[in-house]
């Protein structure tokens, strides 16, 4: 799975990198600790071309009557999300890709310990995680307002097995597109984007072990993706 990530890419630069047109109110960067329910940056694709926009990293079915209706749904599996009701439609239809400089995963020792790791790619390239969002309103599941009613835009990262480096660590990793992937995942060019839910190749992403420090959800700072020796 993948629960924190690191964005240290300007939303400029974010634009640029995937000509896309940012929104007013993206989040604040650099966040070493991007943690779930955060907005995040996303860009997806429309009529008017492609879109930097933030999202609520934390994906809302329609029937859910409130954001803590059921299950934080901060990840979706390749292997199953067209046929999971939460995401089947959003798999269709709206796809996103997430830009992260790397993700945080975690072991444990014997004694039940979590120790972190920092995922990068070896090209040192931001990583275009993945992803499927869903505009949830609370008006449309139970027809009526109220102060807590204003739609919120979420997004889930999609994962698959681990290749051969994140096997180490965790038998889940994101799926990370390579930039000429990136149209045919935003639905710009054409059908068949169930064939990228793939792992990255072998040797395409590294790790390195980082302070328990970021064990804390409040935790903040550039030394939080350090190498450390254990």
């Amino acid at each position: 799975m993948c629960g924190r990530f690191a964005v240290t890419l300007p939303p400029d630069a974010m634009a640029q990198l995937f000509a896309a047109q940012p929104a007013n109110d993206l989040p604040d960067v650099p966040n070493y600790n991007v943690c779930p329910t955060m907005q995040i940056a996303t860009v997806s694709s429309g009529e008017t071309g492609r879109s930097l926009r933030p999202m609520r990293w934390g994906f809302l079915p329609r029937w859910y009557k409130t954001p803590t209706d059921g299950p934080l749904l901060i990840n979706a599996r390749s292997e199953t999300i067209a046929e999971k009701p939460a995401f089947r439609d959003a798999c269709r239809a709206r796809r996103c890709i997430i830009p992260v400089s790397g993700f945080y995963e975690w072991t444990k020792d014997a004694e039940g310990q979590r120790w972190p790791w920092y995922v990068t790619r070896t090209d040192d390239a931001p990583m275009a995680l993945a992803g499927v969002w869903q505009v949830w309103d609370k008006k449309g599941g139970e027809g009526k307002g109220g102060e807590d009613s204003a739609p919120l835009t979420t997004c889930a990262i999609v994962t698959t097995t681990a290749n051969a480096e994140m096997a180490k660590i965790h038998h889940r990793m994101p799926v990370i597109l390579e930039p000429s992937d990136w149209a045919l995942w935003l639905g710009e060019a054409g059908k068949g984007a169930a064939r990228l839910m793939e792992p990255l190749a072998d040797g395409a992403v590294s790790a390195h072990p980082v302070d328990r420090a970021v064990n804390s959800n409040r935790a903040s700072g550039a030394q939080l993706i350090a190498p450390v020796t254990r």
